[in-house]
């Protein structure tokens, strides 16, 4: 039997340890079931999918969701008016890309438009319901409608349920799947699945607590390399005042790449990543209006010998970024033929410019309207940066027209990038570590909207990350410029998000501290 791509990544080819043979047979064996088994088809990709063990059956899946397209088509093989399932199929099919109309939930409206009362009784459907909601485009009013339905009802439910019951729908209306990391919702699902119980789950939960095991031990070596690149590269000892904070940043490559037989691709997005968190403290906190102009002029014209006009400090800096992109494009182009350095040296730039214009702003303390901000803050996200990286490390889909795309930072990238700067600048807490002032949306809301309270000024940040997603959903449906792979990752992104940034009372991110241990000191997914 054939050891799947990930033993071959890692060195594991034509093992004959107990574990990784038993590991290659438990996923055969699931592949053959979801193969044979085509009435439980949605009910085993979503499991794959929640469960964050997706990557082994591509194939699988893609089967499966290519026919369950097919038959809306068939009124006769999918004339259901079960909600729960056509809830799934509506979602898993957005989201593995292929476009669903609305009109399939026309059947469970009323004849004055509304849903029909007695669907409030259906607390599985209701759940799956409000998770179709949540892949929408702009415009879709009637999955704004499931949405406001499916939550009020499932909050009735709540007050109608022992303890654990209710927890299953809390979690579903705090972390709907679509924008939620499967990591983090796994053991979740797998505490909820009891209800719906089926002969295959047994065989999927071993394969997921095995692959649990295997992934485990693959991240714990790549923060080895990470954190040895990071103390070699000597910046930290240099620029005390930026953040040190290298496990955290690769975390980043973790979520957004969770494929594990990307770890190279990991370990090298991590670096700039890095850079651009360091850069971001240089503007922020420590550099004079003077040196960080000089240091964009520096990196816009990507002169070495330019160099000699700036600060120590600086100097270490711009080498660091100008080795780094080097390196990621000579090995880009060894792999895949194109050099990509024109392109991740633009995206630098437009990085610098972003963050100069902030510290003007700051300087002068004249801030800009919201839009002039947000249309900005979207550049010095550093989200466009990392993406460009991420785009050519990944390898497919490199074109002149997708590259060129990449350059006007497309709704792909930006739409990813404003569900980061909103989330962070609805201010919850200032990272451990920064010290500086760079400004917040909300600041220039209320600005712009006086007498505007800050409560407001949230509600309507909250309310504009909503439409982010569903440009970034729109984006995911309709691009053809860029492979599902890269969108996927920046769908990942947007998930990392609320981790990163959702700051709790005291000034700690208890989703972030959950993901690090799922990574690496707790020893079971189940």
């Amino acid at each position: 039997m054939a050891f799947p791509y990930l033993f071959l990544a890692y060195g594991f080819k034509g093992s004959t340890d107990p574990f990784y043979v038993e590991y290659a047979h438990k996923i055969q064996e699931f592949k053959n079931i979801m193969k044979n088994n085509s009435s439980e088809g949605l009910n085993m990709v979503n499991s794959v999918l929640r469960l964050g063990i997706d990557y082994h059956f591509q194939d699988e899946i893609e089967a499966i969701l290519k026919r369950e397209y097919l038959k809306l088509f068939n009124i006769g093989d999918c004339n259901t008016q079960d909600l729960y399932e056509v809830s799934l199929r509506f979602r898993l099919l957005r989201q593995g890309g292929y476009y669903v109309s609305i009109d399939v939930f026309k059947h469970f409206k009323d004849k004055n438009g509304k849903f029909k009362p007695t669907l409030g009784e259906d607390r599985e459907g209701l759940m799956e319901l409000f998770e179709a909601s949540q892949v929408g485009v702009e415009g879709e009013h009637i999955l704004e409608e499931a949405e406001h339905f499916s939550q009020y009802h499932l909050k009735e439910w709540v007050n109608r349920l022992d303890h654990s019951q209710a927890r299953t729908i809390q979690n579903t209306l705090e972390r709907p799947y679509h924008k939620s990391l499967a990591r983090l919702t796994a053991r979740n699902f797998l505490d909820s699945f009891s209800g719906r119980e089926h002969d295959w789950m047994n065989t999927l939960q071993q394969v997921a607590q095995m692959d649990f095991t295997v992934v485990q031990s693959i991240h714990r070596n790549e923060i080895v390399k990470v954190s040895k690149w990071w103390e070699d590269l000597g910046l930290a000892k240099e620029l005390k005042f930026a953040r040190n904070q290298p496990i955290k940043w690769y975390l980043w490559t973790v979520a957004s790449l969770a494929d594990p037989s990307l770890s190279e691709e990991r370990i090298e997005l991590t670096k700039p990543i890095s850079l651009v968190y360091i850069i971001d403290d240089i503007f922020d906190i420590y550099g004079t209006l003077d040196e960080l102009t000089l240091f964009t002029n520096v990196v816009n014209k990507w002169e070495i010998n330019a160099t000699e006009q700036l600060p120590d400090y600086l100097k270490k800096c711009f080498k660091a970024l100008n080795d780094i992109t080097n390196e990621i494009g000579y090995n880009v182009f060894k792999k895949y033929g194109w050099n990509p350095t024109d392109s991740l040296k633009k995206s630098w730039a437009k990085l610098c410019n972003a963050f100069l214009l902030e510290a003007q702003w700051f300087a002068s303390g004249k801030l800009p309207n919201e839009e002039g901000y947000l249309k900005n803050a979207i550049v010095s996200s550093g989200v466009h940066v990392v993406l460009v990286h991420m785009f050519f490390l990944l390898g497919q889909g490199i074109t002149m027209e997708a590259v060129a795309s990449l350059d006007e930072i497309p709704g792909l990238l930006s739409s990813t990038a404003a569900i980061l700067r909103l989330w962070d600048d609805l201010g919850n807490a200032k990272d451990e570590n920064q010290n500086g002032h760079d400004g917040s949306y909300v600041e220039c809301y209320m600005k712009e909207h006086q007498g505007c309270s800050v409560e407001v000024a949230r509600d309507h940040v909250i309310s504009m990350i909503k439409y982010e997603w569903k440009r970034l959903n729109q984006e995911c449906l309709s691009s053809k410029q860029f492979p599902m792979r890269f969108k996927n990752a920046c769908l990942n992104a947007a998930r990392m998000v609320p981790v990163m940034y959702d700051f709790d009372d005291n000034h700690r991110l208890p989703g972030l501290e959950d993901y690090i241990k799922s990574l690496i000191s707790e020893t079971t997914l189940l």
